[in-house]
């Protein structure tokens, strides 16, 4: 029996109506499983602190309130609903509910991911794109905002999508869903950017062009009215640009940098594959169909953080032109109604998850976490501190006030690669010189951070604690110089 077929009989015993619930429980149980992988990144202690202030202060803010290099400077909390819901979970639930929230989020998107592609595809490929999907997005499965946006932006271009294919109009009752997507995360700009190509794919092929044109053009201008209702009004479509204009920041943050093909890896397995077997099968695409997915491809080559976007929507833009190859799915025949007894099924299952991801103790990596560094050396009464980046967040959630955090977009490009190539000693007069002009106190670097080797060797300043996480040191000249040696 081949593979195949025994993949067929597996999935038969399920109903197509049910494939998305099972598919969500799935990747949420897994995970959940996995759950601590969920909070590798410095930027989540940031997003919890910046949604507990929101909390305390009741409003949003409008200026930087946590660093002393920026601390008053304008800045626009673009991600705002999303750091409240997270902040909001944490107080409910610690760690673990933060875990939960992210991994329903991922669960939920790709779920609909597969109740999207059922409407065209059969159960077997439409499990293919949906694992492949899932795949490509796990290097950037983390507890932040982005994956609050995920389900929005696959209905969102879900339905775009279909309106296309099917001939019908612009999906309006969806607009209310771009407001949302404004308040959760950047990315809807890029919701509203595809509005166009997918319009004039819609006008290219209607029989009532002049009609259909103005009804896409009318959608366009509420959808774009949609992404303004935020506290902030218009300004966040701004964010985008300001994030294009990092330019050589983006260089240097890992999320932000090309993909890496030095070797070889299942981004690039992936992409092969599809590239290959499309050929293989001369499956044809429409002329705009294909200028949209190169589109995509393009974002998640220039920037690996846009890999997810690739794998959530690319199906999205496959599914039509694949149906003709591999005959249509269940979505074709009217709607059935969901199995019960698979349906309690998967939801026990989401159940029984969280009930024991609640009972695990989780914790961001201790790699970004300096809790034994500022415990040890009371770092909140000793001034001004100079910190590696990644322990931004950290200082951010621990009420210290940071020299850089992961807001790039507060603080500019020069700004941002000033520091770094000073802290890594690509300039060792400017980090000497970034001492004087923030009249630091403190460092609070990674062990493998060049300054702190040189630190080391300059008399006016002293070691004071160093583990394996991070290391401290103080000026000479501080009046708390020797309260904070460590023996």
């Amino acid at each position: 029996m081949t593979v195949l077929t025994e993949a067929r009989q597996s999935t038969a015993l399920l109903s197509p109506q049910s494939l998305p619930l099972w598919v969500g429980a799935a990747v949420y149980g897994l995970l959940l499983l996995v759950g601590p992988e969920l909070l590798n990144d410095p930027d989540t202690y940031s997003h919890i602190a910046l949604g507990r202030w929101i909390i305390a202060q009741r409003a949003v803010p409008f200026a930087d309130p946590f660093t002393h290099t920026a601390a008053g400077a304008p800045w626009v909390a673009f991600e705002w609903l999303s750091q409240l819901a997270y902040a909001l979970a944490h107080a409910a639930g610690g760690w673990p509910a933060v875990v939960m929230l992210g991994a329903g989020a991922v669960a939920l998107s790709l779920a609909l991911l597969t109740r999207w592609l059922l409407r065209e595809l059969a159960p077997i490929p439409t499990l293919i794109l949906v694992t492949a999907a899932f795949v490509l997005m796990s290097p950037h499965i983390l507890a932040r905002p982005h994956v609050l946006a995920f389900p929005v932006m696959v209905i969102w271009v879900g339905a775009l999508v279909r309106a296309v294919d099917t001939g019908d109009r612009p999906p309006f009752r969806w607009l209310p869903l771009m407001t949302l997507w404004a308040n959760l995360h950047g990315s809807f700009t890029l919701g509203l950017a595809i509005v166009a190509p997918i319009a004039i794919e819609a006008v290219w092929y209607a029989a009532d062009r002049k009609r259909t044109a103005g009804q896409w053009a009318l959608f366009g201008v509420m959808a774009l009215a949609a992404g303004c209702i935020t506290p902030y009004g218009p300004e966040l479509i701004e964010v985008t640009h300001r994030t294009i204009a990092l330019g050589p920041v983006l260089e240097v943050v890992g999320e932000w940098k090309p993909q890496n093909f030095s070797h070889l890896g299942a981004f690039e397995v992936i992409l092969l594959a599809g590239f290959g077997y499309a050929l293989y099968r001369r499956i044809a695409l429409p002329p705009w169909r294909i200028l949209m997915l190169l589109g995509l491809v393009h974002l998640a080559l220039a920037q690996s953080r846009h890999a997810d976007v690739l794998a959530l929507l690319a199906p999205l833009f496959l599914a039509r032109p694949l149906a003709r190859e591999f005959g249509p799915g269940p979505g074709a025949a009217p709607e059935l109604a969901l199995d019960r007894a698979q349906s309690v099924a998967a939801a026990g299952l989401v159940v029984v998850a969280s009930a024991l991801a609640a009972l695990r103790p989780v914790a961001p990596d201790a790699r970004i976490t300096p809790a034994a560094a500022i415990a040890a050396t009371d770092l909140r009464n000793v001034g001004p501190i100079l910190n590696d980046y990644d322990f931004g967040g950290y200082l951010d959630y621990a009420g210290l006030a940071p020299f850089i955090d992961g807001r790039a977009e507060l603080y500019g490009a020069a700004f941002t690669i000033r520091h770094h190539r000073a802290v890594t000693l690509q300039n060792v007069p400017d980090f000497l010189q970034l001492l004087k002009d923030y009249r630091i106190e403190a460092t609070l670097l990674t062990p493998a951070t060049p300054a702190a080797g040189l630190l080391d060797q300059l008399p006016e300043w002293q070691r004071v604690y160093a583990d394996d996480v991070a290391v401290v040191h103080v000026r000479r000249s501080s009046s708390r110089v020797s309260a904070l040696s460590a023996p």
